[in-house]
């Protein structure tokens, strides 16, 4: 396997593994252990309007989807940087550690960074965007182009 193959495949499972923790953050956490009203009580704690939640919810079930399928990858992992830095800012009195009491801001910290570098990468393999990337058709023409 060539280095360009291993880095597709690394930034697929770096998209993959954002895309399922935005989910499971988003669906799990939020909707189903905290409660979308008690997030939003959980917001107002911290001096962040509860309406706020409810988008903060609504962006992460969203970025959760299209970074699994693949969907504007590079746009989606920017769009989320200001969400996962706010949650470390909101998570940033209660130490480093994320299994302090109420979770420190270690781990919001290290996806904020996840989110950077995934922006930069882009889509990686299997990506459903892929099919329409430059690249790719380039690389068609090319493979034409040669028969």
């Amino acid at each position: 396997m060539s280095q360009a193959q291993l880095t597709d495949i690394a930034t697929f499972l770096l998209r993959l593994a954002l895309g399922i923790m935005f989910l499971a953050h988003s669906l799990i956490l939020k909707l189903f252990v905290f409660t979308l009203p008690g997030t939003a009580q959980f917001f107002e704690s911290i001096g962040i309007p509860g309406w706020l939640s409810y988008a903060v919810f609504s962006a992460e079930v969203v970025a959760g989807v299209l970074l699994v399928l693949g969907v504007q990858t590079r746009w989606v992992a920017l769009a989320t940087v200001p969400i996962l830095a706010g949650a470390t800012w909101a998570h940033s009195g209660n130490g480093w550690m994320f299994g302090y009491e109420n979770g420190g801001w270690e781990y919001p910290a290290y996806l904020t960074l996840l989110a950077v570098v995934q922006g930069m990468l882009g889509d990686g393999a299997f990506a459903l965007n892929r099919s329409l990337s430059p690249s790719l058709i380039a690389e068609f023409s090319q493979k034409e182009a040669k028969q």
